[in-house]
């Protein structure tokens, strides 16, 4: 089953003579529980193609579609609250509000729809990321691994359709990076829940199922590693 799918999809910035062409007619689809790395240089439209898919920016010519939905049909209200409930997005320097604790920045998407936390689902969130001691914190009382624990947290509480990670474990050290790619990778596996996965680092991208190379804004290759 198709989760996501994306058609001849482009990005351009500026126009005429300055215009820089970031994405050029990429399309590929991922299926419901893939695991699937995006890599390539700095400047091949990694991160633009991201925020495309997340919804962030909007596209200069194509489709998204994430579970069935065109998500470039929806306005901006729309748009806002779709991608809030079913777009999980992690970044690198972990965008936490600096003034909610950790459990207050987790349920922010659930507080923001006006839902009720399910305290069972919560509790058993943190606890699988490690955080039951920590959920009264704020995120300077935080280590950047814990702080991107949270992200994790706050990217699956709505249960998305799929999880975006921009560079996830960019900003760690070799430690936490691997317990964040292990965090990941279970939610992956056990909960069957989409990822998709900027990052640099060959040794992340070679757990995934699948690794899209992108290359001047193109597809410039797409292997299954785990069929």
């Amino acid at each position: 089953m198709e989760i996501l799918k994306i058609e001849q999809l482009s990005k351009v910035y500026g126009q005429a003579d300055t215009a820089v062409k970031a994405l050029d007619d990429v399309s590929f689809s991922v299926k419901k529980g893939e695991f699937v790395a995006i890599v390539g240089p700095s400047g091949s439209g990694k991160s633009t193609l991201l925020h495309l898919l997340g919804g962030v920016d909007r596209p200069s010519s194509g489709k998204v579609w994430v579970d069935n939905t065109d998500i470039y049909q929806l306005n901006e209200t729309k748009l806002a609250i779709f991608r809030r409930r079913q777009i999980g997005l992690i970044y690198q320097f972990y965008n936490l509000l600096p003034i909610l604790t950790v459990e207050e920045n987790i349920t922010l998407p659930l507080l923001l729809d006006g839902h009720k936390v399910d305290k069972k689902q919560f509790q058993e969130t943190v606890e699988l990321l490690g955080l039951q001691e920590r959920i009264h914190h704020l995120p300077n009382q935080l280590s950047g691994g814990q702080q991107q624990r949270v992200s994790i947290g706050r990217a699956l509480i709505s249960n998305p359709a799929i999880m975006l990670a921009d560079e996830p474990t960019g900003n760690l050290d070799s430690k936490n990076s691997k317990e964040i790619i292990d965090l990941l990778k279970m939610f992956n596996r056990t909960y069957n829940q989409t990822l998709l996965v900027i990052t640099h680092d060959d040794r992340i991208a070679l757990q995934a199922d699948r690794i899209i190379s992108i290359e001047d804004g193109r597809v410039s290759k797409d292997e299954v590693i785990r069929p």
